[in-house]
């Protein structure tokens, strides 16, 4: 099973709009996939170098996290 591309997406669409007379209907299944598309674009951006810790440790020096901040 691959991932919705944003390209397959804009395929679905256009098929539904012509066969529609160019309507698209809201939450039909080129909307769910231009939103599945959305989706895996941005899930495949890389997290920021001092995002949360995805360990489930508290932050510290070495992890590329933020310390806790001094009280």
């Amino acid at each position: 099973m691959k991932n919705m591309t944003q390209s397959a997406a804009a395929r679905i669409q256009s098929a539904e709009a012509k066969a529609n007379n160019g309507l698209v209907a809201q939450g039909g299944f080129a909307a769910r996939a231009q939103r599945a598309a959305a989706n895996n674009q941005q899930s495949s951006r890389p997290a920021p170098p001092n995002g949360p810790s995805k360990t489930g440790n508290p932050s510290g020096p070495g992890r590329g996290n933020n310390p806790p901040k001094s009280k």
